[in-house]
């Protein structure tokens, strides 16, 4: 299960994919926008601001940009930098490799074997799915159901 403060950094992405690239968000624009206290979102943004992910600028124009395109920002990226190792076993971490404590040895643990294909199967997604391939997703959806409402 994901943090809500991972929840709520993917959704500030979001906004920020989709404002325009040359005007930066206001903070309290975002927390509106998404629903996110504005609080917690002056951490997350700093945190990801601290990482690369997003810049900032102050002054009457100031607020918040993507620092990387969109489709150059990775869910497993923000999920790792902000809840920490996707892995559903510390054995099969990829960042944070830790032998388990009741190991009696990693080949023969049939757990490990079936979790080795949940994880795999869930870098594939995460890693494989950008900010800007979750908004255009997002966006078609939302058109098949105004033309659905149309009809």
């Amino acid at each position: 299960m994901i943090s809500q403060k991972a929840k709520y950094a993917l959704r500030a992405l979001a906004a920020l994919a989709r404002a325009n690239p040359a005007e930066p968000m206001l903070i309290g624009d975002i927390a509106e926008q998404q629903n996110i206290p504005k609080k917690f979102l002056e951490q997350i943004l700093l945190d990801m601001k601290h990482h690369g992910i997003v810049t900032s600028r102050r002054g009457k124009q100031g607020g918040y940009l993507l620092l990387r395109p969109a489709a150059g920002i990775t869910f497993g990226e923000i999920l790792r930098m902000i809840d920490g190792p996707v892995a559903p076993l510390p054995c099969l971490s990829i960042t944070a490799y830790r032998r388990c404590d009741d190991c009696d040895g990693e080949e023969a643990c049939e757990i490990r074997h079936v979790f080795s294909r949940v994880a795999d199967a869930t870098r594939a997604v995460l890693f494989g799915t950008t900010i800007a391939d979750a908004i255009a997703r997002e966006d078609a959806d939302t058109a098949r159901l105004l033309a659905a409402n149309e009809a």
